[in-house]
């Protein structure tokens, strides 16, 4: 058996919500056949907090995503973003949530500033905001002199880089992180994640952070979930955590086998 997780903020966190999701539902249906891709899901995230979800390939986690993203509508239960519907209110959170993919995504004709630039552009900022925010993003991101160049000019961590810049930009309030350094090679990886947890934390972002990497969650979380089954099946502190396992290494060791744990737990699961 799992401990039963710890679905809501810490005690000491900042009192206001920002992302909740009560006993969320979403099944498919392919060829006659249902899939619960999420099964009764809560959990919440507080404003200003940084959230990772951890856990095995078909766990649930990007259906999650999705459905806050307001892409998808949950088969039953309640999904808020900012207090809001995601899917139903989705106009409400133009510009208030932002999301960061595993790909940079970034429109190759356009330059990097103009990729930053592009969702001000789509919100209708003025043209005196985007002459100045865009390029102070670029420039907080380490890209400071390559405004002009393509996406095919710079590297791929430097296309990352400008991918946080154009998810930062509009000053949204909740940033979205969809295996968004686990494409990277290891060095860049650490440097980027360093930086892009530095400017959240500055900026007083809230993030739910979605990786495969256990060391990436340790690393950046102020708490942990662990999902499995489209379920949550465990939830860390992660300071707290780190104590009670005895250093950083034991609660990595504590994760891996609560994400084993939790993935052959699921059904239909496949062990081996």
């Amino acid at each position: 058996m799992h401990a039963a997780p710890a679905v809501l903020p810490p005690a000491g966190a900042a009192p206001s919500v920002a992302i909740a999701c009560d006993r969320v539902v979403k099944v498919y249906a392919r060829e006659g056949a249902a899939t619960r891709a999420v099964d009764g899901l809560s959990f919440a995230v507080a404003a200003g907090e940084y959230v990772c979800i951890i856990g095995r390939t078909g766990c649930g986690k990007s259906t999650t995503l999705n459905l806050l993203l307001g892409l998808q509508r949950p088969t039953a239960g309640s999904v808020r973003v900012l207090g809001h519907d995601p899917h139903a209110e989705f106009d409400a959170l133009r510009g208030r949530m932002s999301c960061i993919f595993q790909g940079d995504r970034l429109l190759p004709w356009r330059s990097l500033l103009d990729n930053v630039r592009l969702p001000l552009e789509i919100l209708g900022v003025d043209e005196a905001a985007l002459a100045v925010g865009p390029a102070d993003w670029l420039r907080r991101v380490g890209l400071d002199g390559y405004a002009d160049a393509l996406p095919a000019q710079v590297s791929g961590g430097m296309r990352q880089r400008a991918a946080m810049a154009r998810a930062l930009a509009s000053d949204p309030r909740i940033v979205l992180a969809d295996e968004a350094f686990g494409h990277l090679d290891e060095v860049t990886g650490q440097r980027i994640k360093a930086d892009f947890r530095a400017l959240v934390r500055d900026t007083g972002k809230t993030v739910l952070h979605i990786t495969h990497s256990i060391e990436e969650a340790i690393a950046m979380a102020d708490r942990i979930l662990v999902m499995g089954g489209g379920r949550l099946w465990a939830a860390h502190e992660t300071e707290a955590a780190t104590r009670a396992a005895g250093g950083t290494e034991a609660l990595r060791r504590l994760l891996y086998a609560q994400v084993q744990e939790a993935g052959e737990a699921a059904p239909g699961a496949a062990h081996g």
